[in-house]
């Protein structure tokens, strides 16, 4: 392990997830190969793009004891670390919210295109929680400069038309991607401000999780359903399931020496495949459906990320393999900036016209998969590595 105990797989893995996330995204197209793709919602069984997503979350929540332990060090209160998890949090779901509508925009009702629409939304959040270097000489310039990304915004909430008369209007509850991370973050970093590093609590939390999902899937939760519309993603259980099985296999990394480096891969190797294992034991109850978010599926990812970390881990942090993978490093280390970036070139292509996504039009996969590889690649290392080295980022 590093002497500064940095461990950086964790890096190298959510760069990793965060570029595997952007290629099942630009590839979702007919024509694909069935298993690079999602399932759908009644299949029991997965494709590499349903083990994506739980296995960025996963890299969420090994992240939680290193950013919450790192303020606990700097001697913050649990009032500050709290206000810092809450306002991280609602940063996320508002985000979330405003991508999920922006799929919704109607140019007919709203009078301006959704690539227009989206690209000025875009911009606001990039004014408003760029990480910029605040100095006496700027600090009215940013500020100006966040007062403007928030009215680019409102006026984007306020203008909004789906089209649809059932929903016509700005939908505040369509979480999305980065709000289910927004709502299983705030559990794991409660969590962990709670517990710190006990082991066993955090293993009991992992099993009331995975058994508020269970119960959800029987529908024996029902009862909540007034509450769901906001709270669903905390009581279907499965999101924070995953981050928290993330945090746990952190607090064991924490936990063994580097004389016990040996006893580290055996144990999360061990949990990896006890996970596999247990999901399909649920698959005679539950099919394996990321759609439908079962616990089968929530098992059978977390196993495929332990094993995946542990390799990662032996390579690069035991066996100081580093340079091989150094490339993905700016992905994982500004992973915000790295997934929404891509969006705003996606808005501004098809507003402009410009047939630079001319592969998925293609009736050859060959050229359809490798196209999404060039795109995945260029946004996810290229991109990543210049927003880095400019030092553009996201911070919430």
């Amino acid at each position: 392990m590093a002497a500064s105990n940095r461990i950086y797989s964790i890096d190298i893995m959510r760069g990793f997830t965060l570029i595997l996330m952007l290629f099942v995204n630009d590839l979702y197209m007919p024509g694909v190969p069935a298993w690079l793709g999602h399932r759908a919602a009644n299949f029991d069984g997965m494709g590499l793009a349903d083990w994506v997503f739980p296995g960025f979350l996963f890299m969420v929540g090994m992240a939680v004891p290193y950013s919450i332990g790192n303020r606990i060090a700097k001697g913050e209160n649990n009032f500050s670390i709290s206000k810092h998890i809450l306002i991280r949090t609602l940063s996320l779901l508002i985000i979330g919210v405003l991508m999920s509508n922006s799929r919704n925009v109607s140019l007919e009702n709203t009078g301006i295109s959704k690539s227009f629409w989206s690209i000025i939304m875009y911009s606001g959040v990039f004014l408003i929680w760029n990480n910029y270097k605040v100095t006496d000489k700027n600090r009215l310039i940013i500020t100006a400069l966040r007062v403007l990304g928030a009215v680019m915004i409102v006026a984007m909430v306020y203008i909004f038309r789906s089209g649809n008369p059932e929903n016509n209007s700005f939908s505040f509850r369509a979480w999305g991607i980065l709000g289910t991370i927004g709502w299983a973050y705030l559990v794991a970093a409660f969590l962990y401000l709670g517990v710190r590093d006990n082991i066993l609590k955090t293993a009991v939390a992992i099993l009331f999780f995975l058994s508020l999902n269970i119960l959800s899937k029987l529908h024996l939760l029902d009862f909540l359903k007034a509450v769901k519309p906001v709270l669903g993603i905390i009581i279907n259980g499965n999101a924070p399931f995953i981050v928290i099985s993330g945090l746990f296999i952190t607090l064991i990394l924490k936990k063994f020496s580097n004389n016990e480096v040996t006893k580290t891969l055996i144990v999360i190797t061990s949990l990896g495949i006890l996970s596999i294992i247990s999901g399909f034991i649920l698959r005679n109850w539950f099919i394996i459906s990321k759609i439908q978010s079962t616990p089968s599926w929530g098992l059978i990812c977390n196993g495929i990320s332990m094993l995946l970390f542990v390799l990662l881990f032996w390579i690069i942090d035991i066996k100081k393999q580093v340079r091989w993978a150094s490339f993905l490093r700016p992905a994982g280390e500004n992973s915000l900036t790295t997934y929404l970036a891509p969006d705003m070139f996606y808005y501004l292509i098809w507003g402009l016209g410009l047939p630079l996504l001319f592969y998925k039009n293609s009736d050859i996969q060959l050229i359809v998969v490798t196209g999404s590889i060039v795109w995945a690649l260029v946004m996810g290392v290229g991109l990543a590595a210049l927003l880095a080295r400019i030092n553009f980022r996201l911070r919430l």
